[in-house]
């Protein structure tokens, strides 16, 4: 592909979406150029590696409409003479019908002024996830008479109602998303199945070598010397850590454990709260949001990795948690919930253990067997890290990516880092 492409996010940058910044820096290797559009300013106080390697200019958006009334104006009085301008409008106006609101205005006016502010040399949009940052892109992309396409990832998947997933998936040249789970629920819904491509994240081994870890014999019997247990991810809803509050909270009372969790959110509070009332929160710390580097490593300094993924009261859950494969790249043995697309990384019994959602009786047994068995703790961190660095390495799905892309093939550059590219 020769022209450049907007990719458009809804935030950026973002500790919690690796995932995408590894993928923009992939395509940056491969050749292609980008230029970045964010729906919303940074909030996280630090960043990736990653993101410091990225090389593709950021645009933002007005995040409320009301903020910049100017910009927003100029805007739809510069784009309302464009030819795709009125099928834009319909379209729009369509939607709000059905889903009225301030976010779905708020959509059309961001779409405005990404339309006006477009730089001439882009030939093709591209959008981070299916819903909001979707809808801004299509409407654009009508604006301006360009083709586009998305990556569809886990909320945005299971949130929007099926009529919006239907239209989006009819004006879009094509869609990769990041698991089977989801791509047989989106080819059910395209009028082409054949536009739906699953491409898995991968891991970027670069970025998570090969671990130094000596075998554990910490088997829960030495209050001096507890089994180190860790989950990574946002204490939101969909991520169960109530669930594991009370699996804890279930542990035989002479058990030697500590719990670690990295990540912000919503529901730190109110999981604080609970772990006090169970009388464990002397086990728990809470480090909140980490880069990296330092998340890295915790996984090296622990001995189980826990995440409790559940499907919440508004559809909302997990793809394939990215954080599960860079636990196991580090040999670290993991418990998971059987539920969205985790059976298709964790081979339950071989490479983890799954254990039903919303079971903290279950997750409490595997959590035990786990932290009283290091032998069983050790193969089944090895046999993950075999799988996730045979079957889910990074550059296999950026190269499925830049097929997509249209881009020629070629081996992508050397990572360097920034001092090294200097």
């Amino acid at each position: 592909m020769d022209a450049v492409v907007a990719v458009v996010l809804k935030g950026y940058p973002r500790l919690s979406e690796t995932f995408i910044a590894q993928e923009i820096r992939g395509l940056e290797r491969r050749g292609m150029a980008m230029r970045l559009f964010s729906l919303r300013r940074p909030t996280d106080p630090a960043v990736h590696p990653v993101h410091r390697e990225i090389l593709a200019p950021v645009s933002y958006l007005p995040e409320y409409l009301h903020e910049q009334p100017v910009r927003v104006l100029r805007a739809w009085w510069a784009v309302r003479r464009r030819p795709g301008y009125r099928r834009a409008r319909d379209v729009w106006l369509r939607d709000l019908r059905r889903d009225p609101g301030r976010n779905r205005i708020r959509r059309f006016g961001q779409a405005l002024v990404l339309a006006h502010e477009m730089p001439a040399d882009v030939g093709w949009l591209h959008a981070h996830f299916l819903h909001t940052p979707a809808s801004v892109t299509r409407y654009a992309a009508m604006i301006l008479g360009l083709p586009w396409s998305v990556s569809a990832h886990a909320k945005d998947v299971w949130t929007i109602p099926e009529w919006e997933k239907r239209e989006k998936l009819r004006d879009c040249r094509w869609l990769v998303t990041c698991s089977r789970y989801n791509a047989d629920h989106l080819a059910g819904l395209a009028p082409d199945p054949a536009r739906i491509s699953l491409v898995y994240h991968g891991l970027d081994l670069g970025r998570f070598p090969l671990p130094v870890r000596p075998l554990s014999f910490r088997d829960g019997g030495d209050p001096n010397d507890p089994v180190t247990l860790l989950s990574v991810g946002r204490a939101v809803e969909k991520k169960g850590y109530d669930v594991v509050v009370k699996a804890l909270a279930a542990l035989p009372s002479g058990l030697a454990w500590r719990f670690i969790h990295v990540g912000d959110g919503s529901l730190l509070k109110s999981l604080r709260e609970l772990a006090g009332a169970a009388g464990i929160a002397h086990h728990i710390q809470w480090v909140g949001a980490l880069p990296q580097e330092k998340v890295l490593a915790r996984y090296r300094a622990a001995d189980v990795f826990v995440l409790a993924s559940r499907v919440a009261a508004d559809g909302d859950r997990d793809g394939l948690p990215n954080v599960l494969m860079e636990a196991q790249s580090q040999g670290l043995a993991c418990v998971a919930s059987r539920v969205a697309a985790i059976p298709e990384l964790i081979q339950a019994g071989e490479t983890g253990l799954l254990v039903p959602p919303d079971d903290p009786t279950a997750l409490a047994t595997a959590l035990e067997r786990l932290i009283r068995t290091p032998a069983l703790r050790a193969r089944l961190g090895a046999a993950g890290m075999a799988r996730v660095r045979q079957h889910f390495p990074f550059e296999r799905g950026i190269g499925q990516l830049a097929a997509r892309f249209g881009l020629p093939h070629a081996e992508p550059e050397q990572c360097a880092s920034p001092s090294m590219r200097r």
